[in-house]
């Protein structure tokens, strides 16, 4: 349970990178105001927790409505969690947790929702990344992931509400750091996933062939 708990954690905690996004956020919510930065912040995260909560629920079903298998789930996953970490790891923004635009602060809302709950905060790697955990066993598991990302939306939330500060004392440089050190731990848990999606479609069709 604790190496699971810690598993989890760190492969939300890579694919989320609160220290990077801090920087991001501030960058996004600059022109506001701090009661109209704390309402964003609140958006935010409440939509980003309820995303992941959603998908972490209802991973079985809809793997068992789409006809999906785990090993398709973890190979695909694995896949995606690795190209995110792999931009990270050159020091790029993934273009599955990034923006192309630039709201203003009249859009508080907006920005709450898109680009920063999505995708920046609960991107596709995140979402296959909740789906990939909960999913492959019981009520545990789901307990685990969805307490374990309610941990994680608690951590960026205070580095949100301390991001002017934080940006300041690690620097442009030390935020470079973090962002590759993350994508190094992405690219392992991405290849990690990806491995044990091919020894379950292995075990999978092994199974299959014997029953047939």
């Amino acid at each position: 349970m604790t190496t699971l708990t810690i598993t989890v954690f760190m492969g939300f905690f890579a694919m989320m990178n609160p220290i990077a996004n801090t920087a991001v956020f501030v960058g996004m919510t600059a022109n506001q105001t701090p009661q109209q930065r704390r309402k964003t912040i609140f958006k935010a995260l409440t939509t980003t927790f309820f995303i992941i909560t959603t998908f972490c629920l209802l991973g079985k079903g809809i793997v068992e409505v789409f006809g999906i298998t785990l090993p398709a789930l973890r190979l695909s996953g694995g896949i995606l969690v690795f190209i995110v970490g792999y931009h990270m790891l050159q020091g790029q923004s993934s273009k599955l947790h990034s923006h192309s635009t630039t709201a203003s602060s009249e859009d508080d809302e907006d920005i709450a929702i898109s680009p920063l709950a999505l995708p920046i905060l609960a991107g596709p790697g995140t979402i296959a990344t909740a789906m990939n955990y909960s999913a492959s066993g019981g009520i545990i598991h789901i307990m685990v992931t969805i307490i374990t990302f309610a941990v994680l939306c608690l951590i960026t939330c205070i580095c949100f509400l301390n991001g002017a500060k934080l940006v300041e004392k690690v620097g442009a440089d030390g935020i470079s750091i973090t962002t590759r050190l993350m994508g190094l731990i992405l690219t392992i848990i991405g290849t990690q996933m990806f491995i044990q999606g091919m020894n379950d479609a292995y075990v999978l069709f092994q199974h299959t062939n014997a029953s047939t």
